[in-house]
């Protein structure tokens, strides 16, 4: 079990358990996908039970934690605790009704005195879960252009410019959760997102990310802070430590130019 609220940070059962929680809830999820619900009775029973299943299990092995979750009402003693959980029991709602898609995700993210220290992000149909209890290997820098994971449905404006800033191949992706691990994976070098999320849409994946050996902060480069009583996130960078500068000058250059 966790340490109790207000008692020294994340201990190693921390990192198993979120890794456990969020592997079973994606276990549960994939059932339910085979079980012959389709549509938005699909989407909303895979929210309503991996929600049900990842706070029952909180509740049982860290009894003394609040829990932030997109699914639950928003208690305020999260506030003045120490650690709180911040989880996302299902990333990528759409994605995961959709039968031949694979970039959805469940989070499970313990915060610590504002800091996203414990996470775990599990690709149920792809067959693994990133956590920081394993942190993953950061795959080598690969030459050419960058790749900058956006929205598949919806890229926005802002993200054609950046990539147009940046001379990026644009990598469409389903949810949050799946962009920010296709930059820990290797797969893409960047994930900047300036139209707003939830603290639960990023905390789990930057916890990753970090212990990974990635950058992440907000796209001016400020800290990220979490368990916030407004938890809305108006912006995120995930990317490769070498790419980290360039980004922030396509920032700046994209600011100053809808400046005028």
């Amino acid at each position: 079990m966790g340490a109790p609220s207000g008692v020294g940070g994340a201990s190693r059962q921390d990192h198993l358990d979120a890794a456990a929680i969020a592997a079973e809830a994606g276990r549960l999820l994939l059932v339910l996908r085979g079980s012959g619900l389709e549509g938005d009775a699909l989407r909303t029973a895979g929210d309503r039970q991996s929600h049900e299943l990842i706070v029952t299990a909180l509740g049982q092995r860290h009894p003394g934690d609040p829990v932030l979750s997109e699914e639950g009402v928003d208690d305020p003693v999260r506030l003045s605790a120490h650690r709180v959980w911040i989880v996302d029991p299902l990333d990528g709602t759409r994605e995961f009704g959709e039968p031949d898609r694979d970039d959805w995700a469940v989070h499970v993210a313990l915060v610590i005195d504002g800091r996203a220290e414990v996470g775990a992000v599990a690709l149920p149909a792809a067959g693994m879960t990133l956590s920081t209890a394993e942190p993953p290997l950061t795959a080598a820098s690969s030459p050419g252009r960058l790749r900058l994971v956006v929205s598949r449905t919806r890229p926005t404006p802002y993200a054609r410019a950046l990539a147009a800033a940046l001379d990026a191949e644009l990598v469409p992706m389903g949810s949050a959760g799946a962009k920010a691990m296709a930059v820990v994976r290797g797969t893409a070098d960047v994930y900047a997102h300036s139209g707003g999320q939830r603290e639960w849409d990023s905390a789990a994946p930057v916890a990753v990310a970090v212990a990974a050996g990635l950058h992440a902060s907000r796209l001016d480069g400020s800290p990220l802070v979490y368990n916030q009583p407004d938890p809305s996130v108006p912006d995120l960078l995930i990317c490769r430590p070498d790419a980290a500068e360039r980004v922030f000058a396509a920032v700046a250059a994209i600011t100053k130019e809808d400046r005028r």
